[in-house]
């Protein structure tokens, strides 16, 4: 089993100062290829390619579809490698509350996962506490979230020749959508409508993006999560869908609320003003990956009938901002226009 030595320094935000330029923080993440705008990788053909067209996929880095009886399906397929070593069954726990939480964000119903294990040696004492703790995990997570596991609950690959590879965990998840005429998607629809987040921020940039690209350090915690917070989550978005609340919903993912955002407001070149949040630090409330929290778009329409339904889940939930043309301002301080956060944009 992997420990952590005994003398060895857990990782604490206290550790980094808390930086001032968020502009420079923004621009050197947009070279990461996990958040990059448009993902090149996806287009595998040697011509070139519309960047317009790509930058504007209604259903972000998910896939909703029809099947040949007319049955709209979704499907999402998320990997995870940081802690199986440690806590793999946190760690799958966390992977499929990450998918199933986008599903639920398109008002899919969460239906039946398969997960993958890769470059782990089943022959191995580490090994099997891997696979026993991600068998574990995946056990509880589906139970949670009503999901089933197709096949044999997880699959192996390992091949010696590889040499030393970090152990990966792959699920993927499909999901039936009840009423096509109610499905949404994170794509932010109209300026001047409000941008509310469900679930609480913290002082958390645990095995974030924003750590590990931009301050290049790759110990750190699993980030803050609670399974329980994301079941309650999930069936508060199913009614908040229901009721035509709101006009769009994102999790915050990988680049924090920041980056979730960005993703939102490209497809139709719309913006967003917001606040952050005083008692969080800056760097935590705009790039950190915590779990259990969701960005919704709110038409103005809709604000009290929302807010009062929010009230009575009793999820703790706040007012971020609102839908610009295209400009993009925190805290009053402008970072210019979205339309020149895509690569080779004109």
């Amino acid at each position: 089993m992997a420990e952590i030595a005994e003398n060895q320094e857990v990782f604490s935000i206290d550790q980094i100062e808390e930086p001032k330029d968020i502009n420079d923080i923004v621009f050197n993440l947009m070279v990461n290829p996990n958040l990059a705008p448009v993902n090149y990788f996806n287009h595998f053909s040697e011509e070139g390619f519309d960047l317009e067209s790509v930058a504007n996929g209604e259903t972000d880095d998910s896939g909703i579809f029809t099947a040949d009886n007319g049955q709209m399906m979704a499907m999402t397929t998320h990997a995870f490698h940081h802690h199986l070593e440690t806590d793999p069954k946190t760690a799958i726990e966390i992977l499929i509350s990450r998918a199933a939480r986008r599903m639920a964000c398109y008002g899919a119903k969460p239906e039946a996962v398969s997960a993958f294990l890769y470059h782990i040696n089943i022959a191995h004492p580490n090994g099997q506490f891997i696979a026993s703790g991600a068998k574990k995990g995946l056990e509880n997570a589906c139970k949670n979230f009503g999901v089933k596991i197709s096949d044999r609950k997880i699959r192996f690959d390992y091949f010696s020749g590889h040499g030393a590879v970090t152990p990966t965990i792959i699920v993927s998840l499909m999901g039936s959508v009840e009423d096509k005429n109610k499905v949404i998607t994170h794509k932010l629809k109209k300026k001047g409508n409000n941008i509310f987040v469900i679930g609480k921020s913290f002082d958390d940039i645990n095995s974030s993006e924003y750590l590990e690209f931009y301050h290049e350090i790759y110990d750190s915690p699993l980030p803050k999560f609670d399974i329980d917070i994301e079941v309650r989550l999930q069936q508060t978005m199913k009614q908040l869908i229901e009721k035509q609340l709101i006009s769009s919903a994102s999790p915050v993912g990988k680049g924090g609320l920041f980056f979730s955002l960005l993703r939102a407001g490209m497809p139709a070149g719309l913006g967003f003003d917001i606040t952050t949040d005083a008692e969080i630090r800056r760097d935590a409330f705009l790039f950190g990956e915590s779990m259990g929290r969701l960005i919704v778009g709110v038409p103005q329409e809709n604000e009290d009938d929302f807010v009062d339904f929010m009230q009575s889940t009793k999820l703790p939930f706040f007012t971020l901002g609102h839908v610009t043309k295209g400009e993009i301002r925190i805290d009053d301080e402008s970072l210019g226009y979205i339309d020149k956060m895509i690569p080779n944009a004109e």
